[in-house]
């Protein structure tokens, strides 16, 4: 069964974003074993610093990469990534689990260390607009789910 980990920064607090995370992880199970690895936000003293920043993001990188199981695409969800619609994620996901797993990455709300980036083969975007990083896990999971269902031909994509 493919294997789909999502890895991201800082974690939900309310109890309904984790209720809707749930749920998709469970409709997932007929199609992959999806897992999600929580990486602690680094604490940036100066939120205008963008050295401080900078240094946060390297320490989280560092986390991310010891996470990434072996023999997984690491795609990262940046505002610079390809936008693709619900198909071509599809397309994306059944070209790439013939090379192994998928490994999503979301980093914190200042984004992901640029060398980790560059290591990504695939850089994805929801949309130009922005997004709270924990609707983005919601989102992503039912995208997930969704490009499954259409690689299955199954009536939830319409």
């Amino acid at each position: 069964m493919t294997s789909v980990v999502l890895i991201h920064v800082g974690d939900f607090r309310e109890s309904y974003f984790r209720e809707a995370e749930a749920e998709y992880k469970k409709r997932l199970q007929k199609y992959c074993t999806y897992r999600t690895v929580c990486i602690a936000e680094e604490r940036v003293p100066d939120e205008n610093n963008q050295t401080h920043i900078k240094r946060a993001l390297e320490k989280e990188a560092e986390k991310i990469r010891a996470a990434i199981p072996p023999h997984h695409t690491k795609i990262a969800l940046c505002v610079e990534g390809k936008q693709l619609s619900s198909e071509g994620l599809a397309k994306l996901m059944g070209e790439k689990t013939l090379e192994g797993g998928l490994c999503f990455v979301i980093g914190s709300s200042h984004g992901l260390d640029e060398t980790l980036k560059k290591e990504c083969p695939v850089k994805l975007s929801f949309s130009q607009m922005t997004f709270p990083h924990r609707i983005a896990r919601i989102l992503l999971a039912e995208q997930v789910y969704r490009g499954f269902t259409i690689l299955a031909g199954t009536g939830y994509h319409k």
